[in-house]
């Protein structure tokens, strides 16, 4: 693939006294995604603010974001398709600290799909007496055929919320009307983001505003922040926090990233085919790679 330059950022970075410049690649077209699980409610504000530059400002995602926080089981989203670095409802979230133990964010750079409401993520459906959320970055191919879908029906046009939907369903004729223990009901959705892998480009994140699950087709990265805390910088804005000042010594917050969005804290990538599961900020099962995307 041929990639060209869509815009270089420079800055000095304070937290390793360097000059640092961030190069920006045209090439597919690629979503990104971010979400956080935590033990105690929590803000999500410094790690959005990082990412929604990256809609339109130190990333070519101009076709629109959204949010979706959890308060116990219900839960409230902000969806908008402009760019989130032009956006007055992202710039409001920025400055909003609603806490949250579980959050799904998602901006967007459309390839299924025209640019409008009902297309952005991330998307939400009730099931088993919760609030479902979904969000994906990828291409998938033929989907409408390799994923047929029967109750849940999408309400756009995207191969996202299409295959949110056939996973659903096969939620729907697997296990009835009850929902079953996590790790059973989440190694299922593994096997199932495995099978929509194969159409294309399928990096996941699904929570039930409990556990919080995430699945790697090609690129994604997490951490998880626990005392002793220290300082973090965005990659992508001028901002530090000192988390320090703002945690106590028990709180755990793990974020998923499809891209670091600091530069001095260590991330880890995930491996292509692995899925974890995340619980109140803990990672419950993780390092497991999918058979499904084992075989191929």
């Amino acid at each position: 693939m041929i990639y060209s330059i869509y815009r270089i950022n420079c800055r000095f970075s304070q937290a390793h006294s360097t000059f640092m410049c961030l190069v920006v690649l045209r090439g597919k077209k690629m979503c990104e995604l971010l979400a956080m699980s935590a033990n105690v409610p929590t803000d999500i504000c410094f790690s959005f603010s990082g990412l929604m530059q990256r809609g339109g400002n130190t990333g070519p995602h101009r076709d629109g974001w959204g949010v979706t926080f959890y308060e116990g089981k219900g839960c409230r989203s902000f969806k908008d398709p402009m760019p989130s670095a032009q956006s007055p409802i992202a710039e409001l979230v920025t400055k909003y600290p609603m806490k949250s133990e579980a959050v799904i964010c998602h901006i967007r750079q459309a390839n299924s799909g025209e640019v409008c409401l009902e297309n952005t993520h991330p998307f939400v459906r009730q099931m088993w007496g919760r609030n479902w959320t979904y969000a994906h970055n990828g291409q998938l191919k033929d989907f409408e055929n390799e994923l047929p879908i029967e109750f849940h029906l999408p309400i756009g046009t995207t191969d996202s919320e299409h295959a949110f939907c056939w996973i659903l369903d096969q939620l729907h004729l697997e296990f009835g009307a009850t929902q079953v223990e996590a790790k059973l009901l989440f190694g299922f959705i593994a096997s199932l983001a495995a099978k929509i892998d194969k159409l294309g480009v399928a990096n996941i994140i699904i929570t039930d505003g409990e556990y919080l699950f995430a699945y790697c087709s090609n690129n994604l990265h997490w951490l998880t922040r626990r005392a002793p805390f220290g300082q973090a910088s965005l990659i992508d804005a001028e901002m530090a926090v000192d988390f320090q000042k703002e945690t106590t010594s028990n709180d755990v917050v793990t974020v998923i990233a499809t891209q670091p969005l600091t530069d001095n804290e260590t991330w880890h990538k995930m491996p292509a085919g692995q899925w974890q599961l995340f619980c109140l900020g803990e990672l419950v099962v993780g390092d497991l790679i999918c058979q499904e995307k084992d075989n191929t």
